[in-house]
């Protein structure tokens, strides 16, 4: 398998997200991808965050995970992006993190990155296909190559059948209720999988 550099791009406000991003760069490693772990850049005022206590908790915890920039981006052969959904669309913290690499995209840069999507919500359809579509259309216009897990695996079945993408539903203490790190785990590999097999034709 050709070496390859895999970024796990994530937004948590809890924590769920950023779990999902653990999982996914620890799956890479064992099969050998260089691997970053970054969180978009937090854009709620203290207020916000400060008024919800588990928001509160999980911003303090992940003070020191290094914060993504198009560096990151640039660096990658691929991207898993993992994020909440927020009314069936992207966090406006990921979405603005994409929009700002449109030097990146305009240089051409972000051609075959191949790319995969995780995502959480309050309830199994709170969203989650929708959110990941979002995901892809921008990804779409980076000429990003799309490696949706499908039914490749029987762990995607076990993680609630979501071929899009992982996606979790959320309780209302912040636990998982689906049990998806087997599917995140197998998403991850094999997107470093067709990262490798694309390195090793160019």
């Amino acid at each position: 398998m050709a070496n390859v550099k895999l970024a796990v791009v994530y937004y948590s406000s809890t924590g769920t997200n950023y779990q999902m991003a653990q999982w996914a760069e620890a799956a890479a490693k064992e099969v050998g991808a260089e691997t970053k772990l970054v969180k978009v850049p937090e854009l709620a005022p203290e207020e916000a965050i400060a008024s919800n206590p588990a928001w509160k908790e999980h911003y303090e915890a992940a003070k020191d995970v290094p914060e993504a920039t198009s560096d990151d981006i640039e660096w990658a052969d691929a991207i898993i992006f993992s994020m909440p959904t927020r009314f069936g669309n992207l966090p406006a913290q990921m979405k603005q993190f994409l929009d700002m690499q449109g030097g990146l995209w305009g240089a051409g840069k972000t051609v075959n990155k191949v790319v995969s999507g995780m995502t959480s919500a309050q309830n199994a359809h709170g969203g989650q296909e929708a959110t990941l579509l979002a995901l892809y259309t921008s990804m779409m216009h980076w000429g990003a190559i799309i490696a949706s897990p499908g039914y490749s695996d029987q762990a995607i079945f076990a993680g609630g059948g979501n071929p899009y993408g992982t996606s979790v539903s959320v309780d209302s203490d912040s636990n998982m209720v689906e049990d998806v790190e087997g599917a995140v785990k197998h998403q991850a590999r094999r997107t470093v999988d067709i990262a490798s097999r694309i390195a090793a034709e160019s």
